[in-house]
């Protein structure tokens, strides 16, 4: 004979959970940019969020821009974030490539006014083939401008100039001194956490 399992008030996992909204940093708005699902508060802290750009501005010609952000505290239902970095798609480059011009890649490690640790690669798109002095003049005046803005800014003031277009303005200007160039593009960032905040 086949024992009946027993059930009891069990309450069923994912009920048991609850949800909390997700909101941008203080300098991005406070956008909220989703729900995440735990056991508690402190099961929220440290993941990671994605959205696009297009999203948290509601400019939608910037979908092209992909952000990430971390789970930083939790107060009541509502988890706050911070910047870790953000990447322009793929198709988006592409689309930027053309013939028998030149593409310059500058990866570009520093700190920034208030310690946090940062890598960006900013991109730089010519209107004809660049030569090797003229592309390594390129790298050396981007690398040198990006580092004095990182040591100028504190974390906030520089996410503010990535995602504002501000920094790249600048860079355009200054690089068109040097050779004709179509567009810069800061492409990609990375924002080193804290070991204090990883311990957490």
């Amino acid at each position: 004979m086949v024992k009946k399992k027993q059930v009891g008030k069990r309450v069923e996992g994912w009920k048991a959970k609850s949800w909390f909204k997700v909101y941008t940093p203080e300098n991005l708005g406070k956008a909220y940019i989703g729900d995440t699902i735990a056991n508690e508060a402190g099961g929220v802290v440290g993941r990671v969020m994605q959205t696009t750009l297009g999203e948290i501005t509601n400019d939608f010609s910037k979908q092209n821009v992909k952000m990430r952000f971390r789970v930083a505290n939790v107060a009541g239902d509502a988890a706050y974030t911070e910047f870790i970095g953000h990447e322009v798609t793929r198709d988006y480059l592409r689309s930027l490539v053309k013939r028998r011009t030149s593409r310059i890649d500058c990866h570009i490690p520093g700190t920034t006014k208030d310690g946090r640790s940062v890598l960006l690669t900013v991109t730089c798109y010519t209107l004809s083939r660049a030569n090797l002095s003229q592309t390594h003049a390129i790298r050396d005046a981007m690398m040198k401008f990006t580092l004095e803005q990182m040591k100028a800014n504190d974390i906030s003031g520089l996410i503010n100039g990535i995602v504002s277009g501000e920094i790249s303005k600048e860079l355009f200007k200054l690089v068109k001194g040097i050779f004709p160039i179509r567009r810069v593009e800061i492409i990609k960032s990375k924002v080193e956490i804290p070991a204090s905040a990883t311990a957490q």
